[in-house]
């Protein structure tokens, strides 16, 4: 007996399969002060944030846009649970494609953010 997969509700949101994860779209989602700052506030937790989390000091449409851009590159995953989109790092996929990167990319923001004095450059 097969199961049909269940049908695509207007709350699912589109996001690259594995293999369609292109590098040079994960480095320009990470080349935005903002968005890296939402990445590395998702890999100090290693779980799922709600969109609601974030304290961005941009307009929600302005943080909407940084979301999509983000999950559209492969780098985030994200599902409604109730109410809340929840954003998960797509760690796994992201260290099976571009091995050390993430890491590379989490060691010199913090790196950065340290020399910087914790001050995020917008």
């Amino acid at each position: 007996m097969t199961t049909a997969a269940p049908a695509p509700s207007s709350r699912d949101l589109p996001h690259p399969v594995r293999e369609e994860i292109r590098l040079e779209g994960v480095l320009h989602a990470l080349s935005d002060p903002m968005r890296l700052q939402v990445v590395r506030e998702l890999a100090a937790v290693s779980d799922e944030l709600s969109c609601s989390h974030f304290d961005l000091p941009v307009t929600k449409s302005t943080t909407t846009h940084h979301f999509r851009v983000l999950r559209e590159s492969g780098v985030i995953r994200q599902v409604y649970r109730g109410t809340a989109k929840m954003n998960g790092l797509r760690r796994d996929d992201l260290d099976g494609l571009f091995p050390g990167l993430l890491d590379s990319v989490l060691a010199a923001a913090a790196g950065q953010a340290a020399r910087l004095g914790g001050v995020t450059v917008g």
